[in-house]
């Protein structure tokens, strides 16, 4: 199975089981590095996904928690080398997982050298929140080569021609931004956005995630019908910055 059918496989999985998918987000080397492996391996055992970030001196789609963690890790030396060379030597996670990184450090370690490690690592596929869909086509076309996904992100705001090419051009599943804006706000759910999530669905042939402001129970609840998983990012982000157990937090929030 290739690394974007694995994502688009657990995430199904977790759906058929009658709850949405978790995708639990960490940002790589936060709150420490010794920490990171652990808390690879933690998430991956109540997720279905692991999403992993790359820190980055200007992640423009985050809110101001993961802006910290961020921040935080590169004052610790965690670079993108760093993450690929752990993954590499720890044991395969029980959840696929996919690097959500900005443009310029996979630019940087070449994207050849970039796939061929990632798949080495047992990195599944890629979320690139600063890479235009028009200019995918180099990044896709090296990541296919190791059958490793690119992961495209909608919005409220998407226009409909171009959410049908986004959705049929999107690996793993499609990543359904809930509001416009950075990540970490806390999202009501209103009545647009389930609208809108039922769109996105009706248009893939592949998972919908809903990710930004995801954070409670009750959230779940409302998205369930309208989604086949949702990302957790800042409010897990915060349970690692408090020292909290991030498999107990994970399994909490399936709790019904």
């Amino acid at each position: 199975m290739r690394g974007h059918e694995s994502i688009s496989a657990a995430i199904l999985a977790a759906k058929a089981r009658g709850e949405p998918a978790l995708v639990g987000y960490l940002t790589a080397g936060f709150p420490s590095r010794d920490s990171f492996k652990e808390h690879v391996q933690a998430i991956a055992a109540s997720a279905d996904v692991v999403e992993i970030g790359v820190p980055f001196t200007d992640p423009m789609a985050d809110g101001v928690t993961i802006q910290r963690a961020s921040h935080a890790a590169l004052a610790q030396g965690v670079s993108l080398r760093w993450i690929l060379a752990q993954l590499e030597t720890m044991p395969r996670a029980k959840a696929p997982l996919l690097l959500m990184s900005y443009l310029n450090p996979l630019l940087a370690l070449g994207l050849e050298t970039l796939a061929a490690s990632a798949a080495r690592a047992g990195v599944a596929g890629f979320i690139v929140p600063d890479l235009p869909f028009d200019e995918s086509a180099e990044l896709r076309a090296a990541l296919g080569t190791q059958g490793l996904g690119l992961v495209q992100m909608v919005t409220p705001v998407t226009a409909p021609q171009r959410l049908e090419q986004v959705c049929a051009s999107s690996q793993g599943f499609v990543y359904a931004v809930t509001m416009t804006g950075t990540t970490g706000k806390n999202v009501v759910v209103p009545p647009e956005v389930t609208r809108y999530l039922d769109t996105v669905r009706s248009r893939s042939p592949v998972p919908v995630c809903a990710g930004f402001g995801i954070r409670s129970r009750e959230q779940l609840e409302l998205l369930r019908d309208h989604v086949d998983g949702v990302v957790i990012g800042s409010a897990l982000v915060e349970v690692l910055e408090r020292g909290e157990d991030p498999a107990r937090w994970l399994s909490a929030l399936r709790a019904r």
